[in-house]
């Protein structure tokens, strides 16, 4: 009963920190990082015994990492006008995931000394925007960058998940890797295709009190049988989600008129609501669990904090790189990189024998605080400078106002 209590708890404080992220600039996810840590060391000093948590981490990361990306995509459009929206969140997603990791990897492999494969797992981790932390924190942005950013972080998700198991999964990278790697996608978009049209079919269909928990349940699932045979699985998330949110898109094919696209398209609202209520649920117990399970001195060890910065460093090098190519205004995008559910999700799937000493908990904890900190500082900067903007623009009208009194 108590932990049910505590647990309720936790919760509605981490409702309470949803809502004042946008006023604070306090990104929800430091604050959930530091209350489990709070939470740990009350029940230390008041020798509370707690049942062991460290294996549901990995589950509700799982599902957290589902949810969040079906999220992205149930907010993505899809039209001639986002065309070149889409080229640029795509490329911005793609080639920084993979040039980092390069780049790590090489680092760990050179002054480390390790297997250049093993550094390579282990530096994928830290190449991926978290879109569970970026999406929320750009909700006072203009729609273009809004949905710029929902395109890359979403992306980055899934590019970063499908490298990661491609090197995971593979012992060598010829050309017979590449040609089966290209059959699992061929694979997956079929298996695609078909899971969309019979899970829209059913959203549009079952007349039960009951509907959306179930079509949950079976997108959770197909990824995770997808999951078992090496297939991208979350591509399938992206797809549907993209699909049932733009399949108005499809009103001049006769044969969408069996799935009654006015109806669904009514479906899929509330289909979303629930998804980003259960996104949220999952993702506040997934980072309050974190932080329970974080040690002091993993937090503050000294031995990885120059390397905490080093990675740092390169993640905002690389991005002001991608946004100056893409012609896309540095501020405040720039700082919109943070590291976080799947940062952790991934370390947590590595294979013991791929892990490197050098990549521990305290590593991907300073990285995740350093991004999400700096993340913060640029909120902060650029609204101070919007506000001295609209301060001197408002200063303008009112002496422009004076003049022509002055004129009458």
């Amino acid at each position: 009963m108590t932990i049910i209590i505590t647990f309720c708890v936790l919760l509605l404080v981490a409702y309470l920190f949803d809502l004042t992220s946008s006023k604070t600039k306090i990104p929800s996810v430091i604050l959930l990082l530091l209350l489990g840590w709070v939470v740990r060391q009350v029940t230390d000093l008041l020798f509370i015994d707690l049942p062991d948590f460290s294996m549901v981490l990995p589950i509700l990361g799982t599902i957290g990492l589902i949810l969040i990306v079906l999220e992205g995509s149930l907010e993505l459009e899809l039209n001639e006008s986002k065309v070149s929206l889409i080229k640029k969140s795509s490329l911005g997603a793609f080639l920084p995931v993979v040039t980092m990791a390069i780049i790590l990897a090489y680092l760990f492999h050179y002054y480390g000394g390790y297997d250049f494969k093993a550094s390579l797992c282990s530096a994928i981790p830290f190449c991926v925007i978290s879109s569970s932390i970026a999406i929320p924190s750009v909700r006072n942005l203009s729609s273009e960058k809004r949905e710029f950013v929902t395109y890359e972080s979403s992306l980055s998700d899934i590019f970063g998940v499908i490298f990661f198991n491609f090197v995971l999964y593979n012992t060598d990278f010829g050309a017979a890797t590449f040609g089966f790697f290209l059959l699992q996608m061929l694979i997956i978009i079929v298996v695609s295709f078909l899971a969309t049209l019979l899970l829209s079919f059913l959203l549009n269909k079952i007349d039960h009190h009951i509907k959306f928990v179930p079509i949950i349940l079976l997108i959770i699932l197909i990824y995770e049988i997808s999951k078992m045979y090496h297939l991208p699985a979350l591509l399938f998330i992206l797809i549907f989600g993209l699909s049932i949110n733009n399949f108005d898109e499809l009103k001049r094919f006769k044969w969408s008129e069996r799935f009654r696209p006015d109806s669904l398209t009514k479906e899929v609202e509330k289909f979303k609501e629930l998804n980003i209520e259960a996104a949220f649920v999952v993702r506040s117990l997934f980072f309050l669990l974190f932080g329970y399970l974080l040690e002091t001195s993993e937090i503050l060890n000294p031995d990885t904090v120059i390397w905490a910065l080093v990675i740092v460093l390169i993640i905002y090098s690389l991005r002001a790189i991608q946004l100056y190519l893409s012609k896309i205004p540095l501020m405040p995008l720039l700082f919109v990189a943070p590291r976080g559910l799947i940062t952790i999700l991934l370390f947590l799937s590595l294979d013991p024998i791929l892990k490197i000493p050098l990549v521990n908990k305290s590593l991907i904890i300073q990285v995740i605080v350093l991004s999400t900190v700096f993340m913060m500082l640029g909120s902060l900067l650029t609204t101070k400078k919007q506000e001295l903007q609209k301060e001197k623009e408002e200063k303008k009208a009112k002496e422009a106002n004076e003049i022509e009194v002055s004129k009458l």
